[in-house]
């Protein structure tokens, strides 16, 4: 019996659902920044390797 009045009481409680909710809506928000700052990333990389393709081709003078 106490067992139920518990879990019942527990069930009810809405005082945490608000952190709960906006730990999810934090999450999400983290997930998309770090998939746009590997794009960015990949981005800039590529940009480093022509640079350096270009930078060693004319050093070479072909």
């Amino acid at each position: 019996m106490v067992l139920t009045k518990f879990l019942t009481r527990i069930g009810s409680d809405s005082r945490g659902a608000t952190a709960v909710e906006y730990g999810l809506i934090i999450s999400l928000i983290v997930i998309a920044m770090v998939g746009g700052l590997q794009a960015v990333a990949n981005a800039n990389s590529e940009q480093w390797n022509r640079v350096e393709a270009k930078t060693t081709e004319v050093m070479q003078g072909n």
